[in-house]
């Protein structure tokens, strides 16, 4: 009974006509081309300084407020790192709030398993810029017909930096965001957008989210299918994965993790790799993942 007066809580029923279509996903990609002009997106490099300025413009354009989280994270071996978190606020007053968020970071070296040449950095086209557009569509989206309840869309710094094998200098702008809360009321539940790009999109469920936010997984994945998206939001259970919303999780936030984890193929071929070029990526996959996460917004009540 929980279980479905949540639900009932967080959306529409399911005979209610979905919202109409609103998201832009051509200008999605013109996003991460954008993104991707900046160079590698490096914590300390001078890509990561051109991208921080970007995005700040564009989001006190759109936004009806924006916080701005800066701070120096100090690394495992003794130097430090300045970083910079961005949360657009759309009806900053309302009571019932929703999150969405994505890294706007780039891994300093290439290497991943299948890397051909360690000593690069990661261009990032899928692992990072993808859902960083994402966001940026729904913003535009957003400020073209306000939403119902509130809005945020966090932008998290220092995701991919350091080492994800031993938990160290990872994950730093969502560790960040997760232990200086906004004050206000909680949002509701958080969906967390990685790698939601590719191709030849398949988004299964993430463990870690099946565990913590059952009823938002369902919320997710149920929407989606009414939508006629079904053949890319798979309910199948891919394993646990650590990735930004799991400091959400650990802070009380309802949080999932939307993660195609396939990319390149079942081994994960091009994740972590110079092949993460925007050539994988295409304006079709963003345009199914705006458009959920727009129903999401639309199909949610007070």
């Amino acid at each position: 009974m929980r279980l479905l007066v949540t639900l009932t809580f967080l959306v529409g029923c399911q005979g209610e006509a979905l919202p109409p279509k609103e998201f832009d996903g051509q200008r999605a990609m013109r996003y991460v081309e954008a993104q991707l002009a900046f160079g590698p997106r490096i914590p300390g490099q001078a890509g990561h300084d051109r991208m921080a300025a970007w995005l700040d413009s564009l989001l006190h354009l759109t936004a009806d407020s924006v916080v701005v989280q800066r701070w120096t994270h100090r690394k495992a071996k003794g130097d430090s790192l300045h970083l910079v978190n961005f949360i657009a606020r759309f009806k900053p007053a309302a009571t019932t709030r929703v999150l969405f968020l994505a890294h706007w970071d780039t891994r300093p070296k290439a290497d991943g398993p299948m890397s051909r040449d360690s000593t690069l950095p990661v261009p990032g086209a899928n692992d990072g810029a993808s859902g960083v557009a994402v966001l940026l569509g729904m913003a535009d989206a957003l400020k073209k017909s306000a939403p119902g309840i509130g809005v945020d869309l966090l932008f998290v710094d220092g995701e991919d930096y350091g080492d994800f094998t031993s938990d160290t200098d990872v994950l730093l702008g969502s560790r960040y965001y997760a232990s200086h809360l906004l004050p206000g009321p909680a949002p509701r539940y958080a969906v967390l957008f990685d790698m939601i790009g590719d191709k030849d999109l398949r988004i299964p469920q993430e463990g870690l989210s099946l565990t913590a936010a059952p009823d938002v997984v369902e919320l997710v994945w149920s929407l989606a299918a009414r939508m006629g998206h079904a053949d890319v939001f798979v309910p199948e259970d891919q394993g646990g994965l650590t990735d930004d919303h799991v400091p959400l999780q650990q802070a009380g936030i309802r949080a999932i993790d939307l993660i195609d984890f396939t990319f390149g193929g079942p081994q994960n071929q091009w994740h972590h790799t110079p092949d993460d070029t925007i050539d994988k990526v295409s304006v079709a996959s963003l345009q199914v993942v705006g458009d959920v996460g727009m129903a999401l917004i639309r199909t949610a009540k007070q």
